[in-house]
């Protein structure tokens, strides 16, 4: 093993982060952003690393930086040296990202579609649960969508907790009764150890800065017989692979610091209090588009005005069409770029 893992150039001299700096970027007011080096795996904390991928924030355009991901050599975890700083996370997610106004952003029917999708992995997971969920958590609640699903299912307000990092967004969860919170989980102090019978995490572990202390930190608000289901993308799909040196959506630059495969996030939760019951695939269908998108604008040839239908809030019929080679995929034992897993507390 070697001592120092072999890093690939990224963001530290800023020279050298205009070189490569995309098409038409060349007159951007977009910002050069503090970074923060992340010189040991997430997961394992091997230094044994090789260089991944690279890119820029091609979705979003909020700052200028040239990112790189690291592969670890050890456990096959894939995570971003140097990440952004905690300082620059309202300049990465500014007020327009789309978690926080989804139903503004999409169609009324595309809105309609997901939460046809939410309702079916929401009844997925409630079978795995030995009893129905008497209080919920959803960290990364975004608009809130999952408390209400949960209300809904006979979860009473005060017992639906959310965690978002956007005030305004808790402001207007916590006027509906909602118990929601502005904090990381990491700090979150408001919910009681082993009160939780149901923790959900969508496509959140992924933009966290050490995954293991939200994953111990979800351990110990579980209940006895608590479930918790997170998803996540992975870096083991075919659109992964096929877009893998730079325009994969779902590297989602640079927000996502951490990427899993099977084997990694297994790791990560077995070695922080839990144990995984079920490893089940979605359709990763954002991150086919977005991949299409980013090849189209910025590869070569570049094709922008393509580029613009490539867009998984707006064109319905491009979004209908992988969503259904992904469940198709899935039918047949594949594996697609979104992973559901299913945990629990370990029973010691």
């Amino acid at each position: 093993m070697s001592a120092h893992p072999r890093m690939i150039d990224v963001g530290v001299d800023p020279q050298d982060q205009d070189r490569g700096m995309p098409k038409g970027w060349e007159n951007t007011d977009a910002p050069m952003i503090q970074t923060t080096a992340v010189p040991a795996c997430p997961v394992c904390q091997s230094q044994a690393g090789s260089g991944y991928a690279q890119g820029y924030d091609y979705e979003l355009e909020t700052c200028r930086n040239r990112w790189g991901f690291v592969h670890c050599d050890d456990c096959s975890h894939v995570w971003l040296n140097p990440r952004p700083a905690v300082e620059t996370l309202s300049t990465i997610y500014p007020p327009s990202y789309y978690a926080y106004n989804y139903d503004a952003q999409v169609s009324p029917i595309a809105v309609k579609a997901k939460q046809w999708i939410d309702r079916m992995k929401m009844a997925g997971i409630r079978k795995a649960m030995p009893a129905p969920a008497k209080s919920f958590v959803d960290i990364g609640c975004g608009n809130g969508r999952l408390l209400q699903a949960m209300h809904r299912l006979g979860v009473c307000r005060q017992q639906c907790y959310g965690l978002e990092l956007d005030q305004g967004v808790v402001d207007s969860l916590c006027e509906q009764g909602f118990s929601a919170h502005c904090e990381r989980v990491e700090d979150c102090t408001q919910i009681a150890d082993g009160s939780i019978d149901l923790a959900t995490m969508f496509h959140v572990i992924e933009h966290v800065d050490d995954p293991g202390a939200v994953v111990s930190r979800v351990a110990r608000w579980l209940s006895e017989d608590g479930v918790f289901a997170l998803e996540t993308p992975n870096v083991q799909s075919l659109d992964a692979r096929l877009g893998r040196k730079r325009f994969w959506g779902g590297y989602h630059i640079p927000r996502h610091w951490n990427l899993f495969t099977p084997k990694s996030i297994t790791q990560l939760l077995e070695d922080n209090g839990m144990e995984v019951v079920d490893i089940r695939y979605q359709s990763g269908h954002s991150f086919w588009i977005y991949s299409l998108h980013h090849r189209l604008r910025y590869g070569t040839p570049r094709m922008p005005r393509l580029a613009r239908w490539c867009n998984p809030f707006r064109n319905l019929a491009l979004l209908a069409l992988v969503t259904a080679f992904d469940r198709l995929r899935v039918m047949i034992g594949m594996k697609t770029s979104a992973m559901l897993v299913i945990a629990r507390k370990r029973q010691d």
